[in-house]
């Protein structure tokens, strides 16, 4: 056991393909997913304090809180994203979201599948609240206070 883990700082075997600790993948391929549909209803938590927020809804991170400031946050597998979603249908650098032309900016950073907006593949996309995004098999939900 040579090599640590990323995410946990766990010892791992060094032919081991995901952690034992916390599950995260090391080896593989991005994996293919579907578009989810948008008749399903989604319970949205309460707004925190930012002017600008993306909530996890759907995915092993439901219910988390992404408050967006003037820094651009990138999402993907990799653990040095500002928004890690260790899931095989997530790109390891998948999209970033930056401030611009007066709200929030979500781009496609040459993922597998692809940035939905409103079930709508995007490369680059102004969001307005209430869009729900997306990103693999996690869906997040765009608002503003």
């Amino acid at each position: 056991m040579s090599k640590l883990c990323p995410v946990c700082n766990s010892p791992v075997d060094d032919q081991a393909s995901s952690c034992s600790c916390c599950g995260f993948k090391f080896l593989g391929a991005t994996q293919q997913f579907k578009p989810i549909s948008l008749d399903e209803s989604f319970e949205i938590p309460a707004n925190s304090h930012a002017s600008a927020t993306l909530q996890v809804v759907r995915g092993p991170q439901t219910g988390i809180t992404i408050p967006l400031t003037q820094e651009t946050i990138t999402i993907g597998r990799s653990p040095q994203c500002s928004l890690f979603l260790n899931d095989m249908t997530v790109s390891r650098e998948h999209a970033s979201v930056s401030p611009g032309h007066g709200g929030y900016i979500i781009t496609d950073d040459n993922s597998f599948n692809g940035v939905w907006v409103n079930n709508k593949s995007v490369v680059s996309h102004l969001l307005a609240p209430g869009d729900i995004i997306q990103i693999g098999s996690f869906c997040l939900i765009y608002q503003e206070d």
